[in-house]
């Protein structure tokens, strides 16, 4: 089957701190090297694209020799967290930005759909924005008109079809957007995170379309999204981005599986002696443990305390910690009293029941206390696990809402 796409040792270099590439002798310098084919003076200083340490140069890339191929009808979906180039990468395909080496090569008209709006001119109604959307993917009015229908009935806009786009929802221009791309036939689909806007019924139809779009129309879809149940169910093949890398390209599931394994490896979820930034006087921690370290929807979470007790007079401790979630919503807090062993250690275990968590990111906040419930310490975010899906029974593919997803009984009466 022949290339679709092809991209061949891509690279892409911004400058942090300002905007702009920076001082005047500096765009001379670089201009007077192109022209000369050689490569950007900068480059050789340009940092690694890893946000989490300090900045140690002006220049950063963003995407670093990327190579791939996707072939005509194949549904790619690419992962990886935040600020790894997912979009950068995107936005180089679509030409909104240009490459600073490598190339890229494509057949056929290409339709994105990047972020909200993205396109759409917020002073122009639905209806204008459809025909200009066309117009520049090259189709002519009559190409539209035949659209026209199916675009708006898709999108669900129809009462605001002569409403100006500034005073649509987020929902409802992502609705038109998407209604827009999958439409007017392009031979390529970009689309980014944005389906998480849509709700349950967009999101629905939203998959089914692509999925027809690549299957019967022979399209290509590129897809970026942190939902892995949407990534696995759409997609055939995956790529896995780290710091601006290609780290892995293999099926979907295996990319998947791959990405939810690093996830869970860049987690707290054991301390063991040594890894506290002070010590107590009165105890030690021996261990903390979440087990297991990447639980499903489906699994109970235990937390492991083994504590050795220093001070003789001290009986026990009150061992407590806040369940805390992504956003710094306490989601519970529990604790209870406990005896020391002949030994002087503590060792205890809390069990959050299964089909009681929803996916995403937790914390756990510990505190310790004296029996007579005086408290010697208290410690942020020592632990942190995350709840993964790996199946859905209905076909929503968006995240369901709610810190807390109990497996309740429906019946029909």
């Amino acid at each position: 089957m022949s290339w679709q796409i092809k991209i061949e040792d891509l690279s892409k270099m911004y400058r942090l701190g300002e905007v702009g590439t920076g001082s005047l002798v500096q765009d001379l310098n670089r201009f007077y090297h192109k022209i000369r084919g050689k490569e950007d003076p900068y480059a050789q200083i340009a940092a690694v694209n890893d946000r989490t340490k300090s900045k140690k140069s002006d220049y950063v890339w963003a995407l670093r020799d990327i190579n791939f191929e996707v072939a005509s009808g194949e549904v790619l979906g690419i992962v990886g967290r935040n600020g790894a180039g997912k979009s950068t990468l995107l936005k180089v395909l679509s030409r909104i930005t240009s490459p600073t080496t490598g190339s890229v090569k494509t057949r056929g008209r290409i339709a994105s759909l990047l972020e909200v709006g993205t396109g759409m001119h917020p002073e122009m109604t639905a209806r204008e924005n459809i025909y200009l959307n066309g117009a520049i993917l090259g189709m002519t009015k009559k190409e539209i008109q035949v659209k026209f229908d199916e675009i708006v009935d898709f999108s669900g806009c129809a009462m605001y079809i002569d409403t100006p786009l500034k005073r649509y929802s987020s929902g409802m221009r992502v609705r038109l957007g998407f209604a827009v791309a999958a439409f007017l036939e392009p031979e390529i689909l970009v689309v980014d995170e944005v389906l998480a806007v849509g709700d349950a019924d967009f999101q629905n139809k939203a998959i089914g379309k692509m999925k027809d779009i690549s299957k019967n129309s022979g399209r290509t879809v590129l897809f970026v999204s942190h939902n892995m149940i949407a990534v696995k169910s759409l997609c055939k093949t995956g790529l896995l981005i780290e710091n601006g890398t290609i780290k892995a390209q293999d099926t979907a599931d295996n990319i998947v599986d791959l990405y939810l394994e690093k996830a869970s490896q860049e987690l707290t979820t054991e301390l063991v002696p040594g890894e506290l930034t002070y010590t107590i006087p009165e105890f030690d921690f021996v261990e903390m443990k979440i087990l297991p370290a990447k639980p499903m929807l489906n699994d109970s979470v235990t937390i492991k305390f083994v504590l050795q007790v220093n001070e003789e007079d001290f009986e026990g401790l009150q061992i407590a910690f806040d369940l805390v979630s992504s956003k710094e919503v306490v989601i519970f807090g529990t604790g209870a009293e406990f005896r020391k062993k002949l030994d002087n250690r503590i060792e205890v275990e809390c069990k959050i029941p299964s089909d009681f968590l929803n996916t995403g990111l937790y914390y756990i906040d510990v505190h310790i206390s004296t029996l007579s419930m005086r408290r010697i310490y208290s410690g942020e975010q020592m632990l942190s696990f995350e709840v993964f899906e790996d199946k859905r029974e209905n076909a929503f593919m968006g995240k369901i809402k709610g810190l807390i997803r109990p497996n309740v009984t429906w019946k029909e009466i």
